[in-house]
């Protein structure tokens, strides 16, 4: 017997008996229900809809009163249906990342009254984003995602750490240090010495990751209503977390060659920031390495305004190793410097250090003790062998390898999709031009299992943006590029109809 509860015609899902309207109201609800539709979202109009899951319009309106009945969206007038805030939840946070919890405009954009700013529209945040990954069916990472597919990781080697490790552990039976497993401090001592970054072992604090190093940092140095310096564009992560503590962001525009040290300058003139955080090698989403007399420049910044530089450095093991790092230059003067590993080895060993100035670590022990205790010394003994092994540089320079051969590929893909790069493509991932509200794709692609990370993510003031940031390593399926080729086609013959 043949179940009804299949998706069947259109790709909507439940009983091929029900109403289309009723199928096509569930296929929403889930997208909302798993956060890939965050409140303030548009949902498309009734005309793009009905195109796209080819049904009437009668059907669309049927499906979106049918929402508004359940309280999953609001009609505003002349305007179209939106995703409702979810009260209590934890999507009821402050507006943006332009804005405080006391509402206040994004410093450096002149002509905004606070009340204007915070009567935009929320932001699509990361959190669709990373919920779309956690959600998402599929083995293989989709274009949006922030990890390597799983094909590419060695689950060998992380077994052969685990068993190792095992063989010399207490059982955990009482707290690890408060700094982090020696061992791994003394190996990352050694990584950083590779690296041109001169740290004692006592210069050095483990974390659940490199999210929770910045997450550690920010509590310990800021207050709310602090100002900070972010790239733009940059992590919509750290946008938000930084935004919902409080902090009055400062977007630094970032090129091929940096930061725009002219704009810097004036915000820090303007606004005494206290920190700078940025993601020197490899930024994302754009691929860039900041150059040395750009990095040089940045850490005069530094000290001519009294602000320090948080160096996120996550995609180390993607980079080579002799790229400038702010932290080698500076000697960890006016920098702390944080990465991690779960890029690498695994998206679930949440193991990540940062490592600063004598004076200024123990204070990061302090308020990395009052939000964890300490960390799991298991998998960091184990992170600790594969680098003492040599064998995580083995395991990267292979992954290096692959890296390089989907970049050449999906780069002609794109390009053969009559996508272009905004800057040179390197590292994990490429800043691609569309020519389509990205957004407006990422949409119409959900509904074809595809996630995207539209650019509007990585902008810290939120409109419709025509870039995106793709993942090469899993971009490579020609699939992708015809879907994502008949979805902008669809966008662009909706505007043409449109009256």
């Amino acid at each position: 017997m043949t179940s009804t509860t299949q998706p069947s015609l259109h790709g909507l899902p439940g009983s091929a008996t029900a109403p289309l309207s009723e199928r096509l109201a569930a296929r929403f609800g889930e997208q909302i229900g798993q956060g890939l539709l965050v409140a303030g979202a548009r949902l498309p109009s009734v005309r793009d809809c009905a195109r796209r899951h080819e049904v009437s319009p009668s059907t669309v309106v049927a499906a979106y009163d049918l929402l508004q009945a359940r309280g999953l969206v609001e009609a505003r007038r002349q305007r179209g249906f939106y995703v409702r805030e979810r009260r209590g939840a934890f999507d009821a946070a402050p507006a943006g990342p332009g804005a405080s919890s006391g509402s206040k405009a994004l410093p450096g954009k002149s002509g905004a009254a606070p009340d204007a700013m915070s009567a935009r529209p929320r932001p699509v945040d990361a959190t669709a984003l990373i919920r779309g990954m956690f959600a998402g069916t599929s083995r293989q990472a989709g274009p949006g995602s922030g990890t390597l597919p799983e094909a590419w990781l060695d689950g060998d080697l992380l077994q052969r750490a685990l068993r190792k490790s095992l063989s010399t552990y207490d059982g955990g039976l009482r707290y690890g240090e408060p700094a982090g497993d020696i061992r791994l401090r003394n190996a990352l001592a050694q990584r950083l010495a590779d690296l041109g970054i001169h740290a004692e072992p006592g210069q050095i604090a483990t974390t659940l990751g490199a999210t929770h190093a910045l997450d550690t940092v920010a509590r310990a140095l800021l207050s709310p209503g602090d100002a900070v310096l972010v790239d733009e564009p940059g992590w919509a992560v750290e946008f938000a977390r930084l935004s919902r503590m409080g902090m009055r962001l400062l977007p630094v525009p970032r090129g091929p060659l940096g930061p725009d040290l002219v704009a810097m300058a004036n915000l820090a003139r303007e606004h005494k920031p206290k920190l700078y955080v940025t993601v020197s090698v490899l930024h994302n989403p754009t691929g860039c390495c900041l150059p040395l007399a750009g990095a040089h420049q940045v850490l005069k910044l530094a000290e001519a305004h009294g602000f320090t530089i948080v160096e996120d450095d996550t995609y180390s093991w993607f980079a080579p190793s002799h790229a400038p790092r702010l932290a080698a230059l500076d000697g960890l003067a006016r920098t702390i410097y944080i990465s991690g590993f779960s890029k690498m080895l695994a998206p679930n060993w949440r193991v990540g250090f940062m490592a600063a100035a004598p004076g200024l670590i123990e204070r990061l022990v302090d308020t990395k003790m009052i939000s964890t205790l300490t960390t799991p010394s298991l998998l960091e003994q184990s992170v600790a062998w594969c680098l003492e092994q040599g064998l995580l540089r083995r395991h990267a320079d292979r992954v290096g390898d692959l890296l390089d051969a989907a970049r050449t590929r999906t780069r002609r893909l794109a390009e053969a999709a009559g996508c272009s790069f905004v800057t040179p493509p390197q590292g994990l991932f490429g800043w691609v031009e569309t020519g389509a509200d990205t957004d407006a794709l990422a949409q119409t692609l959900l509904d074809s299992g595809w996630l995207l990370a539209p650019g509007s993510l990585f902008h810290a003031e939120r409109r419709a943006r025509s870039t995106m940031r793709i993942n090469f390593a899993s971009t490579q399926d020609a699939r992708f590029w015809r879907d994502f080729d008949a979805a902008r086609q669809v966008l662009v013959d909706g505007r043409r109809d449109a009256p």
